[in-house]
């Protein structure tokens, strides 16, 4: 396959050992923040977000599960992104493999299907290209990447809470995507729920919204998708979300939510400076670039979906 919709056999990995070992957590609250994109006025809400919900006596944990790279093709942007995001608990995207890795062939490593245009896959090589340039003039970041995990499993208040940045069988596997569940996925998740023994699977990568509730072997299970946490999701709709895992309701309205046995799973909006953002995206990346050509509408408008298009209660 070509570059950009292949997938590396090191993105690869088992269902049944990826919850093998849980990492306890403590916190009340994980924030999973995926497709952050390089976006620093996202991250600047997400961590007002958190403060927030600290002053009123609940501990945060902010999870970075991947591509927190990708519009960031500064040296001065570049390094404040990724130093920000190492300061907390964080899993490879196929971005960020591919800056720790380069030239591995894969181009993006978006691992695109047919359904996306070639036009699509050949602009985002070349995004990666320009970002990797980037990445050689410092290898130290180079160097934390290439030690982060490709996935985590949190053990959070007796439940599994499986992150991953693809689905459960590849860093860049769009089995977790909003179209895999339109077209109905049930075989699949139902496999991937038994292998792992996860209770939650949180997911990013495929850039749209998920959130789905269903039952494996008596279990609630859960899934969601954050889409991504530094563009629009949703149309007319320019904020982030990011997946909120607690046993608390959120302070604020989320987008969409769900609740099971006392655990609240919800998409909350990251509300970012739009206006400044966009200045600095198209400092970086002006008209006719690739990436002002793939997403500067997207950043503008957000996406093609309403709320109600979120939610998945599938029936087993």
């Amino acid at each position: 396959m070509s570059e950009g919709r292949s997938c590396p056999l090191a993105y690869r990995y088992e269902p049944a050992s990826l919850c093998a070992n849980p990492m306890p957590v403590t916190e009340d609250v994980l924030y999973v923040i995926g497709g952050l994109y390089g976006n620093p006025f996202a991250l600047d809400e997400i961590e007002r977000m958190a403060l927030a919900e600290e002053r009123q006596g609940r501990s945060v944990r902010l999870v970075f599960n991947g591509d927190f790279n990708w519009f960031n093709a500064s040296d001065e942007l570049f390094r404040d992104i990724n130093s920000r995001v190492l300061s907390h608990t964080a899993t490879l995207g196929n971005v960020d493999y591919e800056l720790a890795t380069p030239n591995g062939g894969a181009g993006c490593g978006c691992a695109y299907p047919e359904t996306v245009g070639q036009d699509v896959v050949e602009r985002s090589n070349q995004i990666m290209v320009k970002l990797q340039d980037v990445a050689g003039s410092h290898p130290d970041i180079q160097k934390r990447l290439a030690t982060l995990p490709r996935y985590h499993c949190l053990l959070f208040g007796g439940l599994k809470i499986l992150v991953l940045h693809g689905d459960p069988e590849s860093l860049a596997g769009w089995g977790l995507a909003h179209e895999s569940f339109a077209a109905g996925n049930r075989e699949k998740l139902t496999e991937w729920f038994r292998s792992s023994g996860a209770d939650v699977m949180v997911s990013t990568h495929t850039c749209l919204p998920v959130l789905w509730s269903g039952e494996v072997e008596g279990r609630r299970r859960l899934v969601a998708n954050n889409g991504s946490s530094g563009m629009g999701n949703l149309s007319s709709d320019t904020r982030g979300l990011i997946a909120r895992v607690s046993r608390s309701a959120p302070l604020s309205e989320s987008v969409a939510g769900l609740k099971t046995d006392g655990l609240h799973l919800h998409l909350m909006p990251v509300d970012f400076d739009v206006r400044a953002w966009l200045v600095e995206f198209d400092r970086l990346w002006a008209e006719g670039s690739p990436a002002a050509i793939s997403y500067r509408k997207r950043v503008l408008e957000g996406a093609p979906l309403t709320p109600g298009e979120l939610v998945f209660p599938s029936v087993f």
